[in-house]
């Protein structure tokens, strides 16, 4: 029987719409109450911008790997070539699977949470039927995307669609308000910029970067898109570019209607926003397409992360089984499937404010810090072709690398601790894996090409 592979069909507009949709979601109309919260002034903006410079930069880094190996999986295939395929990166791979394994149906949860969460302002619900509500968000997200790829895309974009008229009806609404640019011309009132600021700043941008996460999401499906040395950059500038805008836009929007000593304790600033400039039908006109944006973003995160375990499996490092694709669609049913189950117990179990922190300390060693360091290590080695290169080389790198850290460092001791024990229990896994099976390091590098190929001829 011949081998069923993936087909690329997705252009830029696909793309930057999945990224696009992956971005919002639930994130901004949630934290944005958070960070305002957390820097306890007008200056609030600044953890916004604070938010895009860092995906901007860290996209770059995404652009440079996702040109040079557009594959499914993403940051699978970038920690493997750039610590090595035969070596180190047999273990930073595995452990990106690992994580990924615990940490994507956290983000598809923490967005069905936040939708159930965001539903109460319609319907006031009890914890079961908030719990009943985010699980089966989760259910049809899974049923949507059983389908071809080229379906998909086409749902993207009409997702996208809502998300962009969400927004711009958000910023068109204090537009006309009278008073846009007054948080504008006093964002810096009772600004001082000490080291107490700085520290708030960052645990303001814990929240801010939560909401911007996805710009990359594009490169998961890397082997679904059409000339990818152009799409997969393109797609992610655009996307931190056009979200950053409509992010600011919309904060500014929401703080010249509603004071931010009022915004910051507000569970549902939105349909706030909206009930006190067009009254409660409108409110709950925002609140329905803020939960249509919310189930957008679970679409679109499921779909990239969908890829990660089947391209690992594909690849010969993770179970078989989730190397399948479907016999008529094409699409790894089976990762799709198994992540989707994981999430939805995820949903029933978590509250949201448990998982917006893990989700970032658990990802951002291994696959954020880990693969920049290892694409300075693979230019060093001038052996591959780049089809995209980052201006400035490596000072990119160097500034991620500390954004980052400052990030982790945000996110809290017990959430620290929390992703480096998962680290640990990955690496002990691995382990145990590569002796059994005779692995790196186990077998040199130099002769496990060799026993690959002779296990692939006698099969």
């Amino acid at each position: 029987m011949a081998e069923i592979k993936e087909e690329r069909r997705l252009g830029l507009l696909q793309a930057t719409a999945i990224n696009m949709t992956d971005m919002v979601g639930i994130g901004p109309f949630i934290t944005l109450p958070m960070v305002i919260h957390i820097l306890n002034g007008p200056y609030f903006l600044y953890a916004w911008l604070a938010g895009a410079a860092l995906s901007m930069v860290d996209a770059m880094i995404w652009s440079e790997l996702g040109t040079a190996f557009p594959k499914a999986g993403g940051s699978y295939n970038f920690l493997k070539e750039t610590y090595g395929k035969n070596g180190m990166g047999r273990l930073m791979s595995f452990l990106f699977v690992w994580q990924t394994m615990i940490q994507a149906p956290l983000v598809i949860a923490s967005a069905a949470i936040g939708f159930a969460g965001y539903f109460s302002y319609l319907v006031p619900l009890t914890t079961l039927q908030s719990k009943l509500i985010s699980g089966s968000v989760v259910i049809c997200i899974v049923i949507l995307l059983f389908r071809k790829i080229e379906a998909i895309g086409k749902i993207s974009v009409l997702l996208w669609g809502a998300v962009l008229f969400t927004m711009l009806w958000i910023i068109g609404g204090g537009i006309t308000h009278g008073n846009f640019l007054e948080p504008v011309k006093h964002i810096n009132d009772g600004l001082t910029f000490n080291m107490t600021f700085v520290a708030a700043l960052g645990f303001a941008s814990v929240k801010s970067v939560y909401s911007y996460l996805g710009y990359y999401n594009i490169c998961h499906l890397g082997g679904e898109i059409i000339n990818p040395s152009r799409n997969i950059p393109r797609s992610m500038f655009l996307s931190i570019a056009g979200i950053a805008l409509l992010y600011l836009l919309m904060n500014i929007s929401v703080a010249s209607v509603i004071p931010w000593q009022v915004a910051k304790d507000s569970e549902f600033v939105i349909s706030l926003f909206m009930q006190q400039l067009a009254g409660p039908k409108a409110a709950t006109v925002i609140t329905c397409l803020i939960l249509l944006v919310s189930f957008a973003s679970v679409f679109s995160a499921t779909l990239g992360y969908s890829r990660i375990p089947y391209a690992a499996a594909a690849d010969g490092a993770f179970f078989k089984v989730f190397a399948r694709l479907h016999p008529t669609g094409h699409f790894p049913y089976v990762s799709l499937l198994v992540l989707g189950t994981i999430a939805f117990v995820f949903s029933l179990l978590f509250k949201l404010s448990d998982v917006i922190s893990a989700i970032l300390s658990m990802r951002i060693l291994i696959q954020f810090i880990g693969q920049a360091v290892g694409l300075y290590l693979l230019r060093k080695q001038k052996q591959i072709t780049f089809p995209y290169k980052m201006p400035f080389f490596p000072l990119p790198i160097i500034l991620a690398i500390v954004m980052w850290a400052g990030i982790l460092i945000s996110t809290g001791f017990k959430m620290v601790a929390g992703g480096l024990t998962a680290i640990i229990i990955g690496i002990i896994v691995y382990f145990i894996k590569a002796r059994l099976n005779q692995e790196w390091p186990f077998v040199p590098s130099s002769l496990l090409e060799p026993i690959r190929s002779k296990v692939s001829s006698e099969q």
